[in-house]
């Protein structure tokens, strides 16, 4: 083939090439309050890339690579819907065996068998692709599969510290990729919940990899960024941020349940704060009080009252609260409950990991080494200002002066965004 034809020949590749991009930048950056619209505009768009391929003439599609080019880009528009097609694996796997080199095309194969659940194939596409030479985006997807491979697994812990492992290896290939940190993030994430949710070290990990994610202007129209970014933040009970992040992933993609998020968020402190006001009328809080003086502590624990508290974990510290109320509201986790300590102090006690029936109004409730925190700050123009602390575990809690059974303990569970 002379230069001038081979030439000819990757123009038209090159434009072709172009719209299966903006294929994708819509599949990953159009969210439109009907999914439907979505959908159609997708299959506008697959089909001009389709026409621009079959723009490109036989005689221009002989070579190895020509072919392997066309199968690729004919395999990647027919798979970029959500829904798995064995024509687009059948020309993914045509473009593998013409160039096995040609690692975008194994990140579009494994993409695609993923979607039939062949789980182990798919691992195999991405592996295969990594053996012709190190590749950001075969390593990303690689540590997602792995994710999801962990789920069920025996070997679970391990199997996720490989997926951070990929996911790092993909960031030193680029540091400014915003996607291989939004990897990242993910994986911290996972790691923290399936390691026994207690280390928050990981959680404060994945909120950075968001945060270095966020800075690629290519995923500041990503949603999920910021969904799961304002997950971990609301675990974290960093209320202000948390609702920041939802408002931003709604504003980028309506069919999320973002806006649900915020609702849910404001309305748990809008109560909590109505209620914390109300104890100030309340005759029977001096006698609640008193009755925490005569509790027994363990020798190894300094007894405190919630306003000497500091900010973080105050260890070797115990206090003793009364249950005024349980704080009903829309999420499954974690449960929050109104006390008071022996000062007549309210505050807010939010407990994870135990489930609904281990603590109950009137109940005494002993906090060793509580996490403290005093919440200030505005939304929309309303104050939110309290005191809080929070339970992590099952072991940092007695209630009525006994040890709760471990059948109260729960595991505890995130549930973050990931449509690609």
């Amino acid at each position: 083939m002379s230069s001038e034809t081979k030439g000819n020949a990757e123009d038209l590749f090159a434009k072709a090439s172009m719209a299966v991009d903006a294929l994708y930048n819509t599949r990953d950056t159009y969210f439109p309050t009907s999914p439907d619209d979505k959908t159609s505009k997708l299959f506008t768009e697959s089909n001009i890339a389709l026409q621009l391929l079959d723009e490109v003439p036989p005689e221009k599609r002989k070579t190895p690579w020509q072919r392997a080019t066309y199968e690729y880009l004919r395999g990647k528009v027919l798979d970029v819907f959500p829904d798995y097609k064995k024509e687009a694996e059948d020309h993914l796997s045509k473009a593998v065996k013409l160039n096995p080199s040609l690692a975008d095309a194994w990140l579009s194969l494994g993409n695609c068998i993923w979607k039939k659940g062949d789980l182990v194939s798919a691992k195999n596409c991405f592996t295969l692709g990594l053996s012709k030479g190190p590749h950001k985006g075969l390593l990303c997807q690689l540590s997602m599969l792995e994710r999801r491979m962990a789920q069920g697994s025996e070997d679970q812990v391990k199997i996720v510290d490989d997926s951070i492992k990929r996911a790092k290896e993909a960031i030193a290939l680029d540091v400014k990729d915003g996607n291989s940190w939004y990897n990242l993030g993910n994986a911290c994430l996972t790691s923290f919940f399936v390691t026994g949710a207690w280390d928050h070290e990981k959680l404060l990990l994945s909120l950075k990899a968001y945060q270095h994610a966020e800075k690629d202007e290519r995923m500041m129209s990503n949603p999920d960024v910021y969904y799961n970014c304002a997950i971990v933040n609301k675990y974290l009970e960093n209320y202000e941020r948390a609702l920041s992040g939802f408002e931003a992933a709604a504003l980028r993609d309506p069919g999320l349940n973002a806006m649900e998020e915020v609702q849910k968020i404001v309305g748990l402190l809008d109560k909590t704060v109505t209620l914390l006001r109300g104890q100030t009328k309340v005759k029977r809080l001096a006698s609640l009080a008193s009755s925490l003086n005569n509790v027994n502590l363990n020798a190894s624990y300094r007894r405190g009252t919630i306003d000497c508290l500091l900010e973080g974990l105050n260890k070797a510290v115990a206090i003793v609260g009364r249950v005024i109320f349980f704080v009903k509201h829309e999420n499954v986790a974690p449960f929050y409950y109104l006390l008071c300590d022996s000062s007549q102090i309210c505050y807010v006690l939010s407990v994870y990991g135990v489930n609904n029936e281990a603590i109950k109004e009137g109940d005494q409730v002993t906090i060793l080494e509580p996490s403290y925190r005093y919440v200030d700050f505005s939304w929309k123009g309303k104050l939110y200002q309290f005191r809080s602390v929070r339970v992590d575990f099952l072991e940092q809690v007695l209630v009525n002066g006994n040890n709760l059974p471990p059948q109260h303990s729960v595991r505890t569970s995130i549930y973050a965004q990931n449509k690609t």
